[in-house]
């Protein structure tokens, strides 16, 4: 077999955000070291934020992130979008506009440098879609590709949204729908359809910049992007944040329907598993819902969507805005007092 068709996914164990550290682990970790203080960070990593918010002036706070993953997919080009796009969208999800970007790379010398040339031109392409600049970046030598940006963004302080705002009687909303690690796991095994494969692709690599567009002029309480901790476990941190519970439809969740079929079957990332342990006593369930359908809440995402907390009188005009972008949003809850539990599937 050449350099150049070594498969990307056949290099790598975990994939996406499903190769994250469980988040239990990472918990038992961060809670031991010391905490930073400055007037000038607004938003740290207590509230278990897409990014940090620093002030720059008054009227400035600059909102930065870093992200990066092993391949889900083998295009290289492909892989380079959707890592590039999940980066950016921690700065949507704090309601700000990314200005500049660093390149993070490892590479091995098994592939083709033309396999590197490819996964950069794919982040550029989605970098320059969000109207943002590469700035540089850093690069290593590694027997596993991985790839991803950090990222800086702006924004006035008053446009910041985070974990901790939302309020009883909001609409919960999300805005693309979930299965993906399960899909990205069938499909590194060879189980996927093509069509299946390029729809899963495309979702990954949608920019959350137009559901972020589609808030202007509308009150969001609270934001966060859905990745490698789930549906269920990044709901859990809004309504921790918040001081509230959400109660969730599972009906109303919109899943990428051979994931429910996948998970059926035990096609199931490790990551789910990790969510698993470490979010069980954190929700419960009014009505006993199919073993496949929870291993889909609790799946972790690549790239996904937005989860949007929001008065429910404005939720059917952010809705309809976002008709033109996705046909997957919709409202799949709400947000309730503080209950026994954080989050409540129904």
């Amino acid at each position: 077999m050449g350099k150049s068709s070594v498969p990307l996914t056949s290099l790598v164990k975990t994939s996406g955000c499903a190769a994250k550290i469980g988040p239990g682990v990472l918990h038992s970790v961060l809670e031991k070291l010391p905490t930073f203080s400055d007037p000038r960070l607004l938003v740290g990593f207590d509230t278990s934020d897409d990014a940090c918010v620093y002030q720059v002036r008054d009227d400035l706070v600059a909102v930065q992130t870093v992200d990066f993953f092993p391949p889900m997919v083998d295009d290289p080009y492909a892989f380079g979008q959707i890592a590039a796009a999940n980066a950016l969208s921690d700065i949507y999800a704090m309601g700000a506009e990314p200005a500049t970007a660093l390149n993070l790379i490892c590479f091995p010398s098994c592939l083709d440098i033309d396999i590197l040339r490819q996964i950069l031109e794919g982040g550029y392409s989605k970098v320059r879609e969000a109207g943002a600049v590469i700035a540089g970046g850093h690069t290593i030598s590694d027997p596993t590709p991985k790839y991803g940006l950090s990222v800086t963004g702006f924004a006035h302080p008053g446009s910041i949204r985070t974990n901790a705002g939302a309020l009883p009687g909001d609409a919960l909303i999300l805005t693309k729908p979930i299965g993906i690690g399960i899909l990205n796991t069938a499909a590194k095994a060879d189980m996927l359809s093509e069509d299946d494969r390029r729809q899963v692709i495309q979702i990954m690599s949608t920019l959350n910049k137009y559901a972020k567009r589609c808030c202007d002029g509308l009150t969001v309480h609270a934001c966060t992007d859905v990745t490698g901790f789930s549906l269920a476990g990044h709901a859990i941190e809004m309504a921790q944040a918040s001081g509230c519970s959400v109660r969730i439809e599972a009906d109303q969740v919109p899943i990428l329907s051979p994931a429910l079929d996948f998970a059926a079957i035990g096609i199931i990332p490790e990551g789910m598993y990790n969510n698993l342990d470490y979010l069980q006593d954190k929700f419960l369930m009014e009505k006993q819902l199919p073993q496949n359908l929870q291993d889909v809440l609790l799946d972790p995402q690549t790239s996904g969507g937005l989860l949007l907390a929001m008065p429910a009188l404005e939720a059917k005009t952010f809705l309809e805005r976002m008709e033109e972008y996705s046909p997957w949003c919709r409202v799949v809850g709400e947000v309730t007092d503080k209950k026994e539990k954080p989050l409540i599937w129904v």
